[in-house]
């Protein structure tokens, strides 16, 4: 049994260890991000791009090629005076194709054809069916500009290719599912390039790049995508969580976090396919090139404006394009949400490596996706996130009940044996090798194993954090409603015991706010610890007693989905426990 007590011991000091880390360690470091943004703003650092406007070289093959650095951004602004008639002026400053397709809405910016304006039709910034649906892309001109942009690069500088100024001309005014759109611009020496724009119902862009030469004399040109990002957006600063720029690169997944980019400027990643992009805890913009080409990726860094900008860029192979010849190049963009259905189909049917591993599964990648998808089977039947959790935790734990029938049964046998071992105690107190002998032969007559108490609790501890990983990185639990008051799964729960649940017209801290079933929660570990043999080493005792206190303030702030989840799972574990004492015989 002394087994089974260090185990929950050991537990709870390890969930003390990683809250403190958050406290200690990642909030601090989101507080001296803020104070480097406000200094950043408040002062005029030299910019870390080229003369030209364009980045670094990336180092390829061709050291005088270099993918461009993005345009210059508007001065910035705090988000906090950011408004949506800003970034509408910002859109109307150019001319402009529009986007309509039942996922997204916006518009295609016709001077550089850059996708700078992409709006989420099904994705809202709260709960509240009227507040804003989520602006994903926004224009140059906008404060946090963020957008994506596809061209060509040239080994001859003197060679006039379509940048950042140039004006298309496109052959319709609306891109739709059903009709594609194509952009022109002759650069009137010969070269007549051209942009097709196409989109599924999804959130998947394709773009085709052709080059016709008309002239007299062969050039070489070389693909690109970029990705650019104005500002460093405010993300959640959870260790579990990566937001920031990543990629797939020769199948291995690669993260690298704001701040790291920030030291290092300028990080190179060479594959044969895979993707690049910057991602949010649910929303994602990625470069997929062709799957079948070597490419040279890069993560930049660079502050402009007084501001930090982010690309992330890739850069296709060299084509030799001979007078008369006409050369295309196939790539494609990911704007949208991070659903891992579609993510998931897209792999398949593209062939995209890993596109999956958009979604932050963590270490349990092998249990929290296949959880994923068995709670979006069951909401299927059940039409409620909350109920298909409430009947996954019943079919975990008749998967697992054969251990857990095992292990109940030897905990009631211990509680039976609770008065000898109390006897054993206050005979050998004071030697302790004696007890411990006296102890183990008293479990070897009875036929009772006290590590058994520790089976369930280490089966559980994979199970829960897989399960919270789901519940805090899928976006299909985003705004998920329970009933009553919990209307988002994915958050915590919003009432208090420190206002009366609301009855008290005062909002409480956020380190009080302790919702409604946080305490069923801890209500029902200290049923659960009552059926189980008292420890009778009294500090022990005490520890107990508190753990379930502990547990409360602890999972007040966790996603009210896993504390229905917990407390839930703690009631079957009551009722199993309780039916099987009452088959042995024990109160």
């Amino acid at each position: 049994m002394s087994d089974q007590k260090n185990m929950i011991i050991a537990i709870a000091l390890s969930l003390v260890i990683l809250l403190g880390f958050q406290f200690l360690y990642e909030f601090p470091k989101m507080e001296e991000e803020k104070a480097r943004q406000e200094q950043l703003a408040a002062s005029q650092p030299p910019p870390s791009l080229n003369a030209d406007g364009t980045a670094p070289s990336p180092g390829s093959d061709t050291p005088s090629v270099a993918v461009p650095g993005g345009a210059v951004s508007a001065p910035a602004v705090a988000p906090a005076i950011v408004t949506a008639a800003q970034r509408a002026e910002a859109i109307k400053a150019t001319p402009r194709i529009t986007v309509d397709t039942p996922t997204v809405s916006g518009s295609i910016s016709l001077k550089g054809g850059r996708i700078d304006d992409i709006v989420l039709k099904n994705y809202r910034e709260e709960v509240d069916p009227t507040s804003d649906q989520i602006h994903l892309l926004s224009p140059i001109g906008a404060p946090k500009s963020y957008y994506a942009e596809f061209g060509w690069v040239g080994a001859d500088a003197k060679v006039k290719l379509p940048d950042a100024d140039t004006v298309w001309t496109a052959d319709r005014g609306a891109l739709t599912p059903e009709k594609p759109v194509t952009l022109t611009w002759d650069n009137g020496e010969g070269l007549v390039f051209e942009r097709v724009f196409a989109l599924d119902d999804g959130y998947m862009v394709t773009t085709t790049q052709r080059v016709r030469n008309t002239g007299s004399e062969g050039v070489t040109l070389f693909p690109y995508g970029l990705i650019s990002r104005a500002g460093t957006p405010q993300t959640l600063g959870f260790y579990i969580l990566h937001e920031g720029p990543l990629g797939v690169f020769d199948g291995t997944l690669r993260e690298i976090d704001y701040d790291d980019l920030q030291e290092d400027g300028n990080v190179e990643q060479r594959s044969v396919g895979g993707w690049i992009g910057i991602t949010d805890k649910y929303w994602l913009a990625a470069l997929i090139p062709d799957q079948k080409q070597a490419m040279t990726y890069r993560f930049v860094h660079s502050i402009r404006d007084q501001d930090d900008r982010y690309q992330v860029d890739y850069l296709g192979g060299e084509a030799r394009i001979e007078p008369g010849a006409t050369h295309e190049a196939t790539n494609r963009l990911f704007v949208g949400a991070k659903e891992v259905k579609r993510l998931d189909a897209y792999s398949e049917e593209l062939g995209i490596a890993n596109f999956d591993l958009a979604v932050d599964f963590g270490w349990f990648y092998f249990l929290t996706k296949p959880f994923f998808y068995a709670i979006s089977w069951l909401y299927l039947y059940l039409g409620n996130f909350g109920l298909a959790i409430l009947a996954f935790t019943v079919f975990v734990k008749l998967l697992f009940y054969p251990l857990a029938n095992k292990s109940y049964k030897s905990m009631a046998k211990l509680r039976e044996l609770t008065p000898k071992l109390q006897v054993l105690r206050e005979q050998y107190g004071d030697d302790k090798v004696r007890l411990n002998q006296e102890m183990m032969a008293l479990y070897k007559t009875e036929k009772v194993n006290p590590a058994a108490g520790c089976l369930p609790i280490l089966v559980q501890i994979p199970v829960f954090f897989a399960l919270y990983k789901v519940l805090f990185v899928n976006i299909e639990m985003r705004h998920a409603p329970f009933y009553g008051w919990i209307k988002d799964l994915s958050v915590a729960d919003p009432t208090s015991i420190f206002n009366a649940f609301g009855l008290i017209p005062w909002t409480p801290p956020e380190f009080m706010l302790i919702g409604a079933w946080p305490v069923f929660m801890g209500l029902t570990m200290w049923l659960q610890q009552r059926l189980n043999p008292q420890p009778t080493d009294p500090v022990q005792a005490k520890i107990f007693m508190f753990l379930p206190l502990f547990f409360t303030f602890l999972l007040g702030t966790f996603p009210a989905g896993l504390v229905i989840y917990w407390t839930w799972n703690n009631l079957l574990s009551i009722a199993q426990q309780k039916m099987i004492m009452y088959r042995m015989g024990v109160k």
